[in-house]
């Protein structure tokens, strides 16, 4: 069991994954090659899943602003947060902590709607904490046209309404908008 045969044949586990299948990138670096939900929770290898964001993908901040908010838009902060996550390791080193900050925003949310209502709210208030650090020490206040004020209050405030409603968000419907108001939508 585990093993091909004489025949070359490969066994599948019941996760419909091969037995001798290995979770590797292209470099032989361990990597979950499960499908993920739109909140980034893995599917049963055989499930159909939503489209991961590629890896290590070097984008402007432009860039990374707009394919983050489309992200955010469609309840996917889970992927926005990889977005974010490829600007903090890839960007110039004085921006880390913004890109940081947005990504642990990104993954509170994604806690909110997965219903982990207590680290949802943690990491948003963390996430708007970093983020308007960053501004204070930078002196710019809307970095790459980001309203970080706007997100920071939009944070905090679905950490309380996370708190005091005890239940999970809908994560497009309570995504936020990274430069404030755009075409007469709210926060």
């Amino acid at each position: 069991m585990g093993s091909t045969g004489s025949t070359g044949s490969t066994h599948s586990t019941s996760s419909g994954r091969p037995e001798d299948a290995r979770d590797r990138d292209t470099e032989g670096r361990a990597r979950n090659a499960r499908p993920r939900d739109g909140l980034g929770r893995p599917l049963p290898y055989d499930a159909p899943g939503v489209p991961r964001q590629p890896e290590g993908v070097v984008r402007t901040p432009e860039e990374t602003v707009a394919e983050a908010q489309r992200l955010l838009d469609e309840g996917k902060p889970f992927h926005a947060h990889e977005v974010f996550e490829d600007a903090w390791k890839s960007g110039p080193e004085e921006e880390r902590e913004l890109w940081r900050g947005l990504a642990q925003l990104a993954v509170g949310l994604t806690h909110a709607a997965r219903g982990n209502l207590t680290g949802g709210a943690r990491l948003l208030r963390r996430g708007a904490g970093a983020a308007e650090e960053w501004v204070s020490g930078s002196g710019r206040a809307r970095p790459h046209g980001i309203d970080v004020a706007a997100v920071a209050v939009w944070a905090r405030e679905l950490a309380e309404d996370v708190e005091r409603g005890g239940t999970t968000v809908d994560a497009g419907a309570r995504a936020p908008r990274l430069r404030g108001r755009e075409r007469g939508q709210g926060l």
